[in-house]
């Protein structure tokens, strides 16, 4: 930083004017231009206000010539010195660096390639242990899938038996197992027991040659065993039990077996086991509807019609009861498997159905179908429409009795306790059928 000029060197430069930090050269060539021109004089005189600022410049040129001249002797001796120091500090830290420089070497030697090796160490244990997770994995699974192929065999052993009796209970044991497969082949996320089972061979293989065969095999035959369902009405009270047991495990299978991807657990329904209920609900439906419309146009052939549907709603009432006294089972795949289970596997079909009975829709619903036959037959006219007027009192009261006797468990099941209706609760259901028969024949 420049300084005035010592005390006994007198300058008429006004050092403290250029050292202000707020200086302006436009500002200060303005003020000569000004100081040594008159504002109005056309043209301006430039040489004064330039002889100015260069005698300006000469005199501080000669200042710093001085000064130099002057301390030359210092400025050597400091240059000097300073050499010397940063010698001295060269010196001091060449040792210094090459002592660091050993001890980085050792630490390199000690701590950095013993750090490599022992990540090598961690990345194989990593692997192996992956490996060894992975192993458990694909070893409880195959382990899984051999009790689930002992556990289809005896299924098919007892279907081959010479009694002809199957292990119905081995559908429940076989939906079981496969749920444990699905719930280990099913958690795939990093972490998860299921993850990396999809690249294995063995488990593609033991999902394509048993896993799935099987489920499908059991379902296949627990959708029979839902859709040949039938107690006669002739039965034993041994016969009717087996029946019973029978379906039971049926209806566990067709449950457990209902998908559960994409279903929270709260809202989740046993799906696969509706729509097959459902089916065999509107096929016994079908069936007694043909039946009942083709013997009211050949009314000799009533009684027979009338007998089978009796029996098909016998059939849904034993349905119902045995719905009703099912509860539905533990299922390993949902979270709220125990409020599920609180509830019986009635009121999942009923809310399904929008119902309140099954027998109640079974007889409303085949009275719906009813009325436009018998308008049909009407329509049509002949002899047969004649026939049907003038026997409608008979026909009235032989499906009177047909819903009040198709209302009642079979002989077999007629002891389950509180499953039995008095003849007045079926009032409403006989009134809508005669009525849909009686009411169109005027």
């Amino acid at each position: 930083m420049a300084s005035s000029p010592p005390p006994d060197e007198p300058s008429y430069i006004d050092y403290e004017t250029f050292l202000d930090p707020g200086f302006s050269p436009a500002s200060f060539a303005n003020s000569l231009v000004v100081a040594t021109n008159n504002p109005n004089d056309i043209p301006l005189d430039l040489s004064t206000p330039l002889s100015r600022v260069l005698f300006d410049a000469q005199e501080i040129d000669s200042h710093i010539d001085v000064l130099t001249t002057r301390s030359a002797v210092p400025l050597l001796q400091y240059t000097q010195h300073q050499s010397q120091a940063s010698k001295h500090i060269i010196a001091e830290l060449d040792g210094q660096i090459k002592s660091l420089n050993d001890s980085y070497r050792q630490l390199e030697k000690e701590v950095i390639d013993k750090h490599a090796e022992a990540d090598e160490v961690r990345q194989v244990a990593l692997r192996l242990w992956e490996t060894l997770r992975l192993g458990r994995s694909v070893g409880r699974c195959l382990q899984l899938g051999r009790q689930l192929e002992i556990q289809h065999s005896e299924l098919e052993l007892a279907a081959g038996a010479a009694s002809g009796k199957e292990d119905h209970r081995a559908l429940v044991r076989c939906s079981y197992t496969i749920l444990s497969l699905r719930e280990i082949i099913d958690r795939k996320a990093p972490g998860e027991e299921g993850y990396g089972l999809n690249r294995v061979d063995a488990i593609r293989s033991l999902q394509d040659t048993v896993t799935t065969p099987v489920e499908r095999s059991v379902r296949e035959t627990s959708e029979r065993i839902v859709r040949e369902f039938s107690i006669a009405s002739t039965a034993t009270f041994t016969q009717g039990e087996e029946a019973k047991s029978r379906m039971v495990s049926a209806l566990t299978a067709l449950y457990l077996l209902s998908p559960t991807l994409g279903f929270r657990a709260d809202k989740w329904v046993p799906r696969t086991l509706l729509q097959n209920l459902e089916t065999y609900i509107r096929s016994a439906l079908q069936a007694s509807i043909t039946a009942l419309s083709r013997s009211l146009g050949q009314l000799p052939t009533l009684d027979r019609a009338l007998a089978e549907v009796t029996a098909k709603c016998q059939n849904i009432m034993s349905l119902e009861m045995i719905l009703d006294i099912t509860k539905g089972p533990s299922h390993p795949l949902l979270a709220a498997s125990s409020q599920q289970s609180q509830s019986n596997l009635l009121q999942h079909l009923l809310s399904h159905l929008e119902t309140g009975s099954l027998a109640s829709f079974f007889w409303r619903t085949m009275a719906s179908s009813l009325a436009n036959r018998v308008q049909d037959i009407v329509n049509r006219g002949g002899v047969v429409a004649r026939t049907l007027r003038t026997n409608k009192v008979a026909v009235g009261d032989a499906i009177r009795h047909a819903v009040v006797k198709g209302s009642q468990l079979p002989n077999a099941l007629s002891g389950a306790k509180g499953k039995t209706r008095t003849e007045g609760n079926w009032d409403r259901e006989v009134a809508v059928m005669v009525g849909s028969v009686v009411n169109n024949l005027r």
